[in-house]
């Protein structure tokens, strides 16, 4: 059973595509930028690793105090804004996980923080809807 793809969409999605690996390309450009300036302004004290995990644990700590401090009110246009963003994390996850294996030394890494990453946004995407829906339900006249 043969599906057969429109040339101009799959031309689009190849396009769409490229674009995405082009921005993660950038991204990864600007983070390797912002370490090595991190290591050079320290004299080497600081690892661009330490860098990017300090980072990384930052951007954790400021979204679980986000999360926690919004308004019930509020609550479901944030659910609507996380899936948005999650969705942008399982491209970049789809991205990190599909890197050729032959391709260097992290590319195992990457494919399994890759496969990480798109399992927990893919969790956080489902709960949100699940979320959302029961918050929508409760606005619901009742009988």
């Amino acid at each position: 059973m043969a599906v057969e793809v429109d040339p101009n969409l799959m031309e689009k999605i190849q396009a769409a595509a490229q674009a995405a690996r082009h921005a993660a390309e950038t991204a990864q450009a600007y983070a390797d930028q912002l370490a090595a300036g991190a290591a050079a302004a320290s004299g080497g004290a600081i690892d661009p690793f330490v860098f990017r995990l300090a980072i990384f644990v930052l951007a954790v700590v400021v979204g679980y105090y986000v999360v926690w401090a919004v308004t019930p009110s509020l609550h479901t246009p944030l659910m609507s804004v996380t899936n948005a963003i999650s969705s942008v994390i399982v491209v970049g996850a789809l991205l990190s996980a599909g890197i050729n294996s032959d391709s260097g030394d992290g590319a195992g890494t990457a494919r399994l923080f890759g496969f990480l990453a798109l399992t927990l946004a893919s969790v956080n995407i489902f709960g949100g809807f699940l979320v959302t829906e029961r918050m929508l339900s409760m606005f619901k006249k009742k009988g």
